[in-house]
């Protein structure tokens, strides 16, 4: 169970990140855009992905 949990919390994530516009705001996405870019100002860090 704890490896189908693992598998399923991966797979959520990916798929939030193709509906994060669907279920946010732009005024909620751009604080996590912000935090992105302090915590990772040259994009290296999972690269492509919101945080």
């Amino acid at each position: 169970m704890g490896r189908l949990g693992e598998c399923v919390a991966r797979m959520r994530a990916k798929l939030e990140r193709g509906w994060l516009t669907y279920s946010r705001t732009p005024a909620e996405i751009a604080p996590m855009r912000t935090l992105k870019a302090a915590l990772d100002p040259r994009g290296i860090l999972n690269p492509g992905k919101m945080l």
